[in-house]
């Protein structure tokens, strides 16, 4: 399936309503649930990694590239997964994770950087380079943006000793890594099919020769979350992005931030041209659904409710950097943000070795629970999925909740 991102964007130009779910996380439970989906779909699958979370310096997860590689390819072999099937790739590579420094000292940070993502086999590179760097604005224009992307591709290239399979994605309207931080209700403007065009005729006279390379284009359509709130994508508002596309026949359009959205949502979206899904709060907030549901059990059974969950709000309130700043509130809806906030922010902290004590004791203590008391903590179709999954029962409660919330994004026929 190595040439699965360049078939997805054929057929979507051909008219299929066709896309490839890309997921964003680094949580195992999630990359195993998504790859046992794939797997038993008979689809290709993207899993990405952010620049923040994994780089040279080992990101907040304390792993390089490389290691992510081994990370995923690791939890595929114990799935007896293909491991044909996925696809690489990195999101927001740029200069932002060192944009407290000189533009200079940033864009040297942020070569090595994707240089290093496409030497350990990622090959689908999103270049973000909109941010500005010490003294500068904090949004570039769209020739800056492309300028710098272009360093950045070149790096790319010369990094990857001319792999074909090597596809990239601009775009400087960028949505906020992991949803917006305010509770928006109203609208949320999108890009107009007149900004794509010139997005891309931007980055074509600075890509020159490698803009062939070039296969993914990222433009806000109008979907979104917030800590607390889904904006649904206006399903009859028309949008003439394949147009702006008319010059780029290897080019799909990319959405960020489509969690939560409604399962109707994402082959509208492929209709217009959005080939490239991504996905990765919702699934992680799935995995936090099973894991204090098991605890809800353990507490139906006799057990102590709410053990798992007063652990991760001692986490949370020991150190606050996860989520502060990115809920608002008084303590009541601070305290619901952190467990069960849409943006999932607790996320972050599960690595903790309290949290990971905590879930371990989970998964161990857990006796002999009949179906008829996880049929009050779980829903009908988790119960109906578990059936065709294996491991133990908890593994497969969590996989299959995790499943139900990615199974929306796998519609169509199988590339």
């Amino acid at each position: 399936m190595s040439d699965a991102l360049l078939d997805i964007i054929k057929r979507n130009w051909a008219g299929e309503i066709g896309a490839i779910p890309s997921i964003c996380s680094a949580q195992p439970d999630v990359i195993r649930a998504s790859l046992l989906r794939a797997q038993t779909l008979d689809r290709p699958i993207v899993f990405e990694a952010t620049s923040n979370q994994v780089n040279q310096e080992g990101g907040y997860t304390g792993m390089r590239p490389e290691n992510f590689v081994l990370f995923v390819h690791d939890i595929a072999a114990k799935a007896n997964i293909d491991r044909s099937r996925i696809i690489l790739g990195g999101d927001h590579l740029g200069p932002q994770v060192w944009r407290t420094q000189d533009a200079d000292a940033a864009m040297a940070k942020a070569r090595t950087l994707v240089a290093s993502y496409v030497s350990a086999g990622f090959t689908k590179i999103h270049l973000d380079c909109s941010e500005g760097c010490r003294g500068e604005a904090d949004q570039l224009t769209g020739e800056q943006t492309a300028i710098r992307s272009a360093k950045l591709a070149r790096t790319c290239l010369l990094a990857s000793d001319g792999i074909q399979s090597l596809k990239l994605v601009v775009g400087t309207e960028v949505p906020t890594p992991g949803g917006a931080r305010d509770n928006i209700k109203s609208d949320v403007l999108a890009t107009t099919p007149a900004s794509a065009y010139a997005t891309l005729a931007a980055h074509g006279d600075a890509f020159g020769d490698m803009s062939p390379l070039i296969a993914g284009l990222v433009v806000q359509r109008g979907v979104e979350f917030s800590a607390m709130h889904v904006h649904q994508l206006p399903m009859g508002r028309a949008s003439n992005f394949l147009g702006a596309l008319k010059d780029w026949p290897q080019v799909c359009l990319e959405a960020h931030s489509t969690d939560y959205q409604k399962p109707e949502v994402f082959p509208r979206l492929a209709s217009l041209g959005f080939a490239f899904q991504k996905v990765g709060p919702a699934l992680t907030f799935a995995c936090r659904q099973a894991l204090y549901a098991l605890n809800h059990a353990q507490g139906l059974m006799g057990g102590a409710f709410g053990v798992l969950q007063n652990t991760m709000e001692a986490v949370m309130i020991a150190d606050t950097r996860n989520w502060v700043g990115h809920y608002q509130g008084c303590a009541e809806q601070l305290f619901v943000q952190r467990h069960f906030g849409l943006a999932d922010r607790i996320r972050y902290d599960w690595p903790h070795p309290q949290a990971k004590t905590a879930v371990a004791a989970l998964r161990r203590d857990i006796t002999m629970i009949p179906d008829s008391v996880w049929w009050q903590v779980f829903n009908q179709a988790v119960m109906e999925r578990v059936d065709s999954l294996t491991g133990d029962i908890v593994q497969r409660l969590i996989d299959g909740q995790i499943q139900i919330a990615l199974d929306p994004y796998f519609f169509g026929e199988a590339v």
